[in-house]
């Protein structure tokens, strides 16, 4: 690890960033030094305004991307090398208005009675009942599961933020008969090696990178086109309890 990169990480940890953050910003840095062959230290403002114009004339940048790229690189500058140059005070990233994909009950329904592994159903079953996001769902451990109150406790997730969330007595029959076939004691979703053997003892959560491949596959298979992907399911979520008259703050909240 450079110098500069492991300082903008540790910038980025004073601040109170993510890790997942802190990837993303690296990264952004990372693809602008790629693209001009050569250290940050030696970009100049004028290398910015030509990149930031092949990411918009060019590559065909989508909003979140050039988020992305502006933030991390404008942290980077502004905060780990201490150059304030007004091109970073002018960039915004173009504006979009995107409505999210959302799948019906039927559809959502067809998606899941396709995935037969039971860690992979579970999952997404979870995410899609209960509005979770991926990294929130395979990070559950055996004791954000308060089956008393009927909650599931999301601790730090996006923004650092806990909150709960209602847990469906489906759902909660589900998760219970996941954790038996493996009664790990921390982990809802533990790492599966070949076989599953190793997943009572697992020190860390199942990868959700394996999540998403079993979703693409569910979809293949149910024969739907729509453009979905597993954080649809939290949007599908949403959308169904308002069409069910559920108050929109409380949705939100």
């Amino acid at each position: 690890m450079t110098p500069l990169r492991n300082r903008m990480i540790q910038d980025l940890q004073l601040r109170g960033y993510s890790k997942g953050t802190q990837a993303l910003y690296v990264s952004a840095v990372r693809q602008l030094c790629d693209h001009f062959q050569k250290p940050p230290g030696r970009i100049t403002e004028e290398d910015l305004r030509d990149y930031f114009l092949y990411g918009k004339n060019v590559k065909k940048w989508s909003r979140s991307t050039s988020t992305v790229a502006l933030c991390g690189i404008k942290f980077f500058f502004e905060n780990t090398i201490k150059r304030k140059w007004p091109t970073l005070l002018f960039i915004r990233p173009g504006h979009e208005k995107k409505l999210p994909v959302v799948l019906s009950h039927d559809e959502v329904r067809d998606i899941l009675n396709c995935i037969q592994l039971l860690r992979y159903h579970v999952c997404l079953t979870t995410i899609y009942s209960c509005g979770l996001r991926l990294s929130e769902a395979v990070l559950l451990k055996v004791e954000d599961i308060d089956s008393a109150q009927g909650f599931i406790h999301i601790r730090q997730s996006k923004g650092n933020k806990d909150r709960n969330v209602p847990l469906p007595q489906k759902t909660l029959e589900l998760l219970r008969e996941q954790w038996k076939s493996h009664r790990n004691k921390v982990w809802i979703f533990p790492a599966a090696k070949k076989g599953g053997l190793h997943m009572p003892t697992a020190q860390m959560p199942m990868n959700g990178k394996s999540v998403r491949g079993a979703f693409r596959a569910a979809l293949k298979q149910a024969g739907i086109h729509k453009k979905a992907t597993v954080h649809t399911l939290r949007h599908s979520y949403a959308t169904h309890l308002l069409e069910a008259g559920t108050n929109l703050r409380l949705i939100q909240t």
